[in-house]
């Protein structure tokens, strides 16, 4: 019994101590400085990238369908970056992730070859980033990967079908 109650105790020390794992700070900076760009809060939003065979898409949405204020942000952002994004500009996701995204330089040299549509969602808004040309198509797909890992989205790294 002893034995039992031992081995009971220490699983459960176990389990509570990874629980306990300190914060990735990288992650943590990523989501502080998000926060500050972006303007709209990571506590109060979820983020999606996804991966379609011409591009993929950037989501972003209030995590609660009656906040009215961070639908407003979302879609003002989404709105701004995909202006910016059009025109070369990718300072945003520069400063949020601290280091110019894979994809980037690919993205700016092509940009006349890259469509951003942004369209609003019952609770934010989407971005779909679209191409026919292969290297751009490649860059996004690149640009998109790293966004899910370094905002830890758990999107699928997998080209989804287009709609």
């Amino acid at each position: 019994m002893k034995n039992l109650c031992f081995a009971v105790f220490l699983s459960l020390l176990c389990v509570g101590a990874r629980g306990q794992q300190p914060a990735d700070p990288h992650h943590t900076g990523v989501v502080r400085r998000g926060d500050q760009v972006m303007g709209f809060s990571h506590d109060k939003t979820i983020h999606h990238f996804r991966l379609t065979a011409d591009g993929g898409t950037i989501e972003a949405l209030a995590t609660d369908p009656s906040d009215a204020a961070s639908r407003a942000q979302i879609r003002g952002h989404l709105e701004h970056i995909a202006e910016m994004f059009q025109n070369g500009n990718f300072n945003a996701p520069m400063l949020i992730h601290a280091q110019t995204p894979p994809g980037v330089p690919t993205m700016k040299k092509l940009r006349k070859e890259i469509r951003y549509d942004v369209a609003e969602t019952p609770t934010g808004a989407r971005v779909k980033v679209s191409s026919a040309d292969p290297q751009a198509i490649a860059a996004i797909h690149d640009f998109l990967k790293f966004q899910i890992k370094d905002h830890q989205t758990g999107d699928p790294l997998t080209i989804e079908p287009l709609n």
